[in-house]
C-alpha cells in the first residue's frame, strides 16, 4: 500500500502525523510505503521523519531541480535540472499518480497541496484531508 502524506509547509502538528504513520504501519505492516514530496519543512518533513523512525519503507518525489537522494523515487537523469516552479507541479502530479491513497495535512490553501489533491481525485484515488 503506497500512502502519500503531503501538506502545507507550515503544518507543525507532529503528533497527528506520527499517529497517522503509526496507524498505517500497524494496519499494512511491511506492505506500507510512505510517499512524500520531499519538502524540508511542514507535513513532508514529518512524514519522512516518522516513516523512517517507525521503520516504514519511504520514497519521495522531490522536484527535478533538486539533487537525487537516498529516498528519491526517480532515476538519476531526472534530477539536477535548472530551477523552475513547474517542477513542483510535475512532482505533485507524479506523486498523485503513484500512490494508492493520499493524506493531506493542511493549515492553509497551499497551491501545491491543492493541486496534488485534485490530481489524485482525477485518478480516482481516495483522499483524506486533515487539519
Amino acid at each position: 500500500m503506497r500512502v502519500g502524506i503531503i501538506g502545507s509547509r507550515t503544518y507543525e502538528n507532529k503528533r497527528k502525523i506520527r499517529e497517522m504513520v503509526w496507524k498505517l504501519k500497524n494496519k499494512f505492516k511491511d506492505e506500507l510505503t510512505i510517499v512524500s514530496g520531499g519538502c524540508i519543512d511542514g507535513a513532508d518533513k514529518y512524514a519522512k521523519k516518522f516513516a523512517l523512525e517507525l521503520d516504514c519503507k519511504y520514497l519521495e518525489f522531490n522536484p527535478a531541480h533538486t539533487n537525487r537522494n537516498l529516498y528519491s523515487a526517480l532515476h538519476d537523469a531526472y534530477y539536477g535540472k535548472e530551477y523552475s516552479t513547474k517542477y513542483f507541479f510535475q512532482r505533485n502530479k507524479m506523486l498523485a499518480n503513484y500512490v494508492d491513497y493520499l493524506i493531506a495535512f493542511m493549515t492553509d490553501d497551499s497551491n501545491g497541496t491543492l493541486y496534488t489533491i485534485k490530481e489524485a481525485r482525477k485518478k480516482g484515488k481516495k483522499v483524506v484531508i486533515m487539519s
